[in-house]
């Protein structure tokens, strides 16, 4: 793709909101509640915040300052600091990372489809059944059917394109996701029996605090920034030069923080008000969304009108998220392989459908076949944030400190006199900090998956 006529945001509002929206997805409605409850509350608050402001930062600003450098996405980024094997293999794990996680991402994106349309329907007491979810992923054409649907509104929002896809749905989304957090929040705050759940989620006790609070943390980072994903190398690229990296760097974390901080506030406090803050509930884990909060939501007053502005919520966010994820890919597959965008799309469509279809049907009709003794959809999620999303993390920083080097980015950061406050913390952090907190992730996933470690 020529670089003259690549396609870009409008200006700073366009990639904050859409960056900002591949961030905030399910990693942050969904995981950073349940990691939340399990490690500690507020100390895992505190935790994550911190990395934030340091670990997140600097990859943040790394990543989109190769992306607006070059013009490319991850595989070309990487070739234009060389062509030796390190810069092929760093660019194509980061632009494969994408390709892999869009389908599997799609099919959860399904399930939240089905629940939204259930309680449209009013079936809330039907949801809360135990048996429920697992009745539903385990029916093949049910699970498969609603993984279509998911996968179709991202294709339709990506053919769009750039600005007029990406950016306009982004822009009106986004708002309403904050409205619908805020709202759900204080609902959730409000009931009787909650403020135990706000003092456990907001106030760090040190006596909470474990290593696995700081892996749990560290591990985070990657889902609710979307970092070492090729998207934000990808959206940099469309980035203007008259926006500021760093304070769209740091606009994106604050957007995001705080609607992980949201999300924790509309669960966190449920739990508490409506099952006594029990530790089966708190530790549901991936449950949480699809079995635990049908059955609070059923034991509210409210509860089918809350259950709808939830499930709306957590399917804009699953939405913004996966079309950052394919727009990474089709990018990828316009750049490198000289095809049009809607020659890429439907390239992806392909992809999608069938690594995706196995991951919708591996809890039923493919349910006997695995793979390392997990099936598709685990699989898939541990092959790219286990193991390849922390490689490709090291790869990042890597070529920063080798072969672009910090002066490059501060040169890239400061471009028509942008300001770079905190540039200390970048030089220090990718060089030395991020680098061991990676390999950190990178062992302790392994030893987790091994059986030496439980996370």
């Amino acid at each position: 793709m020529n670089n003259d006529t690549r396609s870009s945001f409008s200006g700073k509002l366009g990639f904050v909101l859409s960056a900002a929206g591949a961030s905030v997805g399910l990693g942050n409605i969904w995981r950073f509640p349940y990691l939340a409850a399990r490690y500690g509350g507020g100390i895992f608050l505190l935790v994550y915040v911190l990395l934030a402001l340091t670990f997140g930062y600097t990859m943040i600003i790394a990543e989109t300052s190769i992306g607006r450098s070059t013009r490319q996405s991850p595989v070309g980024a990487f070739r234009t600091f060389g062509h030796r094997p390190f810069h092929k293999f760093g660019g194509w794990i980061n632009a494969i990372i994408p390709i892999l996680i869009a389908p599997y991402y799609s099919v959860i994106g399904g399930w939240v489809c089905k629940y939204l349309f259930e309680y449209i329907c009013g079936h809330v007491n039907a949801l809360a059944d135990d048996s429920y979810f697992g009745a539903f992923i385990t029916n093949g054409f049910q699970s498969e059917l609603w993984f279509i649907v998911f996968t179709a509104m991202v294709l339709i929002i990506i053919l769009m394109g750039v600005e007029n896809g990406i950016e306009r749905v982004s822009r009106i989304m986004m708002p309403i996701l904050i409205v619908l957090a805020v709202i759900l929040a204080i609902y959730s705050c409000t009931r009787p029996g909650a403020a135990a759940g706000i003092r456990y989620f907001l106030v760090p006790k040190p006596e909470n605090f474990s290593w696995m609070t700081v892996v749990s943390a560290m591990g985070q980072m990657f889902y609710s920034l979307s970092i070492a994903m090729g998207i934000l190398v990808t959206f940099g690229s469309y980035m203007k030069t008259d926006v500021s990296i760093e304070e769209s760097t740091l606009q994106v974390e604050l957007f995001d923080t705080g609607i992980a901080i949201l999300a924790g506030l509309m669960i966190i406090p449920a739990v508490f008000a409506f099952s006594g803050g029990s530790a089966e509930h708190l530790n549901a884990g991936p449950s949480l969304m699809f079995i635990t909060m049908p059955k609070i939501f059923a034991s509210m007053g409210f509860g089918g009108i809350v259950s709808v502005l939830f499930f709306l919520l957590v399917l804009f966010a699953a939405l913004t998220s996966a079309i950052a994820l394919l727009e990474s890919s089709v990018s990828t597959f316009c750049d490198e392989l000289g095809w049009n965008r809607k020659a890429a799309t439907f390239a992806m469509a392909a992809i999608m459908i069938g690594l995706g279809s196995l991951s919708s049907l591996g809890y039923g009709p493919l349910a006997e076949v695995t793979v390392f003794g997990m099936q598709f959809l685990d699989f898939f999620d541990f092959l790219t944030n286990s193991l390849m999303m922390p490689v490709s993390a090291l790869c990042i920083c890597w070529l920063v400190d080798r072969y672009m080097t910090v002066l490059a980015v501060e040169k890239e950061v400061t471009k028509e006199g942008h300001p770079y406050r905190l540039k200390f913390i970048f030089n220090f952090v990718v060089k030395y900090v991020s680098p061991v907190f990676i390999l950190i992730i990178l062992l302790s996933s392994i030893a987790n998956v091994m059986g030496w470690i439980k996370m």
